[in-house]
């Protein structure tokens, strides 16, 4: 059916060519036309190539298959695409035939961006190309590059250099290339297989009048995308259509598996002229195809560039003319030597003859230097020949880009791509329409994408100059961040000294005399022992930390059935009762405990307690919590200073309805360890590490100078977030810590808990990515307002960001809700370090907290190795993908002599206080 519709079309086109042509000419030109319809392709056939090409790309990019590939995608180890902020001189060295050039690039990037370039061109005396050894070229090179510095006087300057080097090369670094083979007409012996860079380094070294600063090795691809990619920062495609063909693009490293890492970009250089080389196109390669291949000085190489490139073009129109002459239907079936002669129709006389004004007067002058005597017939035919052949080029160039297209738009999975295409090449530039139907049949195939095709000037020359400029920022920004991150960064002797710290201050909050200025308070919590398994009842548990608090009924039951059942309900608390009086705060409480009782069909029965109760306490005894002042919002009058326990309790006297044994007062770190004490019997550490930090264990009772008693333990609460409120920590805290704290709403207060908690850490991240931007290290040097609210960079960010390897497009649609829609790849990477520099350094401290709490258990047991299990809760360690194994990491470095194993707590405030209750019951009913 296309087929058919293509003959119809061809019919209609030649009618339209010349209205009063003589009959017998017109059924012989109409015979002509037709003989080339499968020259045309329809829009069908040119997305079936699109997605043949786009299998082809997925073969070179896998380490598997790409030896075998086609369309080889090999890496360049360009990384980054310009953003306007390179500044400099450059050096660039031209090399791609027998002229060579030295170029000086001066880029500058104050206000205005602005690059002015200055070259020289030298020649290659033929018997270096073709003659033996190295040497010769290179030290040929090396005195030309010499010449030059010297006419601009800047001999004595050590100037970085970018060598664009148009051969096939196998490339293993920016500045490693090694040449596969020669090609246009060198030959040069010892240089195939060698790193064209070290030859040449080895070459100005040997000189010793001059130094460079070789920094990368590109092609000409590379050298237009990066060139065009400094005024447009959308440019992510190089592409050419000139003598010869090929395209680039910036590609995820994921999906780069010949190159190690999954972050980032990197440019493909795609060498997509051998596309078909396989077989692939068989199916569309024409006679006429074959004849050029079989005649071209690689034959079997390079199918799709000669389908489209300028070296072949001028080339398959003599062809196909030739064959139409032999058969009668054009120049009345005379051919002359000229037409016989290989090469002797140029593709610069295919863009002249399509020109709609001179074209047909351009083949008339044409085919009569050939020796012909064409009628007017025969050069609208021929005209016609040159669009066809053309158009073909033009589309199939369209296909393999429309591929590339979509691959993009699918790595960024976007549902619209907005993308800019960097082109160069004689057949782009110079072709009335060929840009035009490129760029038409472009948008046909892939609607869904909007591209902007930009011309580059020179972009073997000053694309290779862009490419060290690109490298050199990227150098000297990694060098200015990487020394503002390493203040974050902790090694294994700051991390063994903030242990140290601990320990001194822990045995500072235990004395008697010293407990009063320590910063670590190391408060008694009057709960004696961990479960053992014994427990058994029903217990209620109040959960009090915010505006919203559960009641729970929990039923422990021991021996064969041993487990804990859970019931809980939550209740809110209104403003204007936390804003209101104590007794109507603990009324309403009351009245929620009966609501539940109630709801559980348990009205009047009286049970044991536990109350956790998340504000600062003092305790004197396990059923007594002295508010020492409302944090969170609570401002109730008439509690602080007094036992909240005997609050609640007066408050159920009043109501009268039921009674209740409150038996224990806790904290949620003192419930996490007991909710992990029920499960395992070794578990006699509490951590959390979520909104807040804070750690418990069990201490020996004769350390613990505050209470009385010598024998057993007590569990001690820690309140760890102050360490360092005297000034301990000052040596590891950062600028970026002092804002957060000086910020906070207790400044010089909580100072660990400041560098651990997902309260904070978000803070201490966007503190960083400010000062990074003010300094023109990230997001272009530009600030959205959005991130210069406070909070606005949450915790959750940091966890979400670190969590998959998709993660750079997680990062991407943060900063674009944060308000940075035009930030870029680079600055996503960026993001993601500080995030994972911040959560390091957290879990590392936490570490080292609680290696001193460990290594303090085996010290007390004078035990040569300890076997301990710590209980953990909060959002931070729960849902970072790094933290614990971080903090596992370092406890394990720092305390090699305690084997820990960390226990996740499952709600340790609910559960917890029904346990220490439990425990307290059971202690309570041995002792009767």
């Amino acid at each position: 059916m296309v087929r058919v519709l293509e003959i119809s079309w061809l019919v209609r086109s030649l009618r339209n060519v010349h209205t009063h042509t003589h009959t017998h000419t017109h059924h012989c030109q109409l015979f002509s036309l037709l003989f080339l319809y499968h020259l045309r392709l329809s829009e069908e056939n040119l997305m079936d190539v699109s997605m043949r090409f786009r299998r082809e790309m997925d073969k070179g990019l896998g380490r598997d298959t790409n030896p075998t590939a086609a369309v080889k995608m090999l890496p360049t180890y360009v990384r980054s695409t310009p953003d306007g902020t390179e500044s400099g001189d450059f050096l660039a060295l031209d090399l791609g035939g027998t002229n060579f050039r030295v170029l000086l690039v001066k880029v500058s990037a104050n206000g205005k961006q602005t690059v002015e370039i200055e070259n020289q061109i030298y020649v290659i005396p033929e018997t270096l190309m073709r003659g033996s050894g190295s040497e010769q070229l290179f030290d040929h090179i090396a005195e030309c590059l010499a010449n030059f510095l010297d006419k601009l006087n800047i001999k004595d300057k050590k100037l970085p250099l970018g060598f664009t080097f148009s051969f096939p090369c196998q490339q293993t670094k920016l500045d490693e290339s090694f040449l596969v083979t020669w090609t246009k007409g060198f030959r040069a012996s010892g240089v195939e297989g060698k790193d064209v860079v070290g030859l040449l380094r080895k070459a100005i070294r040997k000189r010793g009048d001059f130094d460079i600063d070789i920094v990368a090795v590109i092609n000409d691809t590379v050298g237009t995308m990066m060139t065009c990619g400094y005024d447009d920062h959308h440019c992510e495609i190089g592409l050419i259509v000139g003598t010869g063909t090929n395209a680039c693009y910036m590609e995820e490293m994921r999906n780069l598996e010949l190159v190690e890492g999954d972050e980032g970009r990197m440019c493909v250089n795609m060498e997509w002229g051998a596309f078909g080389d396989d077989g692939a196109l068989d199916d569309l390669r024409t006679d006429f195809d074959r004849e050029i291949d079989a005649g071209s000085l690689n034959p079997g190489k390079q199918l799709f560039e000669k389908m489209i490139s300028g070296m072949y073009m001028g080339e398959l129109v003599r062809i196909i003319l030739v064959k139409m002459t032999k058969e009668g239907q054009l120049f009345q079936g005379r051919t002359t030597p000229q037409l016989l002669a290989t090469g002797h129709f140029k593709t610069s006389y295919v863009s002249a003859i399509e020109n709609v004004k001179s074209g047909l007067c351009y083949a008339e002058q044409t085919l009569r230097d050939l020796g012909l005597e064409p009628s007017e017939e025969d050069c609208v035919a021929v005209q016609r020949v040159c669009q066809i052949v053309s158009t073909r080029a033009a589309h199939l160039c369209a296909a393999s880009l429309a591929a590339v297209l979509r691959q993009i738009r699918d790595n960024k999975a976007l549902d619209r791509l907005r993308t800019t295409v960097g082109v160069d090449g004689s057949v782009y530039k110079n072709h009335p329409v060929f840009a035009r139907r490129l760029h038409k049949m472009v948008r046909r195939l892939v609607p869904d994408c909007d591209v902007r095709f930009l011309r580059s000037e020179d972009g073997s020359g000053k694309g290779a100059a862009m490419v060290t400029a690109v490298a050199y920022r990227l150098a000297k920004q990694h060098i200015e961040r990487q020394q503002i991150l390493d203040s974050l960064r902790l090694d294994r002797d700051q991390l063994r000294c903030v242990m140290r710290k601990m320990e001194a201050e822990m045995q500072r909050g235990l004395a008697r005399d010293t407990h009063a200025t320590a910063s670590v308070r190391m408060l008694p919590t009057y709960v004696r022992s961990t479960p053992d398994g014994t427990e058994w009842g029903d217990f209620l548990a109040l959960d009090l930390g915010g505006t919203n608090f559960r009641v729970l009924l929990v039923r422990v039951r021991s021996g064969k059935r041993r487990n804990v059942e859970m019931h809980n309900k939550i209740y809110t608390i209104p403003q204007e009762i936390t804003q209101g009086t104590g007794e109507e705060l603990f009324d309403h409480i009351v009245h929620c405990i009966a609501d539940f009782l109630e709801y559980m069909g348990m009205k009047g029965a009286a049970l044991p307690l536990g109350f956790t109760f998340s504000f600062p306490c003092h305790q004197n005894s396990l059923d007594q919590g002295i508010l020492l002042n409302w944090t969170k919002g609570f401002k109730a009058t008439g509690c602080e200073g007094e036992d909240v326990v005997a609050l609640l309790k007066d408050a159920i006297h009043r109501m009268e309805d039921f009674d209740l044994d409150v038996v224990a007062v806790v904290n949620d770190t003192v419930g996490t360890m007991m909710t992990c004490g029920y499960e395992d019997p070794r578990c006699e550490v509490g951590l959390i590490v979520g909104t807040g930090t804070n750690a418990c264990y069990m201490e020996e009772m004769r350390n613990l100078e505050l209470v009385e008693g010598d024998e057993g333990r007590m569990c001690v609460n820690m309140e760890w977030g102050a360490f360092g409120d005297d000034g301990a920590l000052d040596d590891f805290c950062t600028p970026f810590d002092r804002a957060v704290d000086e910020s906070s709403t207790n400044p010089g207060k909580q100072r660990f808990e400041k560098m651990i908690s997902g309260m904070y850490l978000g803070e201490i991240v966007r503190n960083v990515l400010l000062d990074f931007t003010a300094k023109g290290l990230l997001f272009r040097g530009k600030l959205s307002e959005r991130l210069k609210t406070r909070g606005i960079f949450e915790t959750k960010f940091l966890s979400q960001i670190e969590s998959d390897r998709l993660a750079l497009r997680q990062v991407r649609s943060i900063l674009q809700h944060l308000g940075l829609t035009s930030s870029t790849c680079d600055d996503s990477i960026l993001v993601k370090e500080v995030c994972s520099v911040v959560a390091r350094r957290a879990a590392q401290l936490c570490g080292a907290g609680l290696a001193a709490v460990v290594e303090r258990i085996r010290q007390n047991r004078g035990l040569q190795n300890l076997s301990v299990t710590v209980g953990v809760d909060g959002t931070l360690y729960k849902l970072h993908p790094h933290f614990s194994a971080i903090m596992r990491e370092t406890l394990r470095d720092l305390a090699p002599q305690c084997d820990v194993t960390l226990l996740q707590s499952e709600d340790g405030s609910g559960k917890g206080a029904a346990l220490i209750t439990a425990v307290a019951c059971r202690m309570r009913g041995s002792r009767k």
